[in-house]
């Protein structure tokens, strides 16, 4: 067994004891409703996302009752989350082509998913993970930035990043340890707060680790 895979054994133990219960942090009721909540997140807290989703899904939470609002008026409640006129006419377009194309439902493959406007892979492989059950591995910034200082990819780049994961960890433990990475990077390992040195896990598994390291 190499080192990296000791490396990934541990940290799936670890997570599991610190994080056996991972709740989706993004408010939802559905399918549609988490993909927006997720488009709405990029460069933008969880936190904040939940406290703008209500009143945007009392005006319209499936793709039918969206398109009968203006892409100003999705704009307006959403301009919080940072982005709004890019994420605003995503929602409305994508509303329309899961209308058009997709018999107003959620599409259950990636091909489908990254097809629609303002959806990214990673975007795509949240909702595929939490709504339909497909293993997937997200990598947001917590789990690309942690895997670097665990020592378990190079870092070069996202997708980089979530082939080498998926190498070290079970297939079926994908959808929820992405999130316990995520749990564990906010509260343990963040940007600022560790460098690869301070927390549990990263003094654990280097613990012969003298300098800091900088993540890509």
């Amino acid at each position: 067994m190499s080192l990296k895979q000791e490396k990934a054994d541990y940290i799936l133990k670890r997570l599991e004891e610190l994080y056996p219960e991972t709740p989706i942090p993004l408010d939802h009721k559905d399918p549609y409703t988490l993909l927006i909540a997720v488009l709405l997140s990029a460069q933008c807290t969880d936190v904040r996302v939940n406290q703008i989703t209500p009143k945007l899904f009392k005006m319209a939470d499936n793709p039918k009752e969206m398109v009968k609002h203006s892409v100003k008026e999705i704009e307006d409640i959403i301009r919080p989350c940072g982005l709004s006129p890019r994420k605003s006419k995503a929602i409305h377009e994508l509303s329309q082509i899961l209308l058009d194309k997709h018999n107003g439902q959620v599409p259950e493959s990636f091909e489908d998913l990254e097809e629609l406007p303002g959806v990214g892979h990673k975007t795509a492989s949240v909702v595929m993970a939490q709504s339909f059950g497909v293993p997937a591995f997200p990598v947001d910034t917590h789990i690309h930035r942690l895997a670097q200082r665990w020592g378990l990819t190079s870092g070069k780049n996202v997708e980089q990043t979530e082939a080498d994961l998926k190498k070290v960890f079970p297939r079926d433990k994908w959808n929820k340890l992405h999130l316990q990475i995520i749990f564990y990077g906010r509260e343990h390992c963040t940007a600022r707060g560790c460098d690869g040195l301070q927390c549990d896990l990263c003094s654990s598994l280097n613990f012969l680790r003298k300098t800091p390291v900088i993540t890509k």
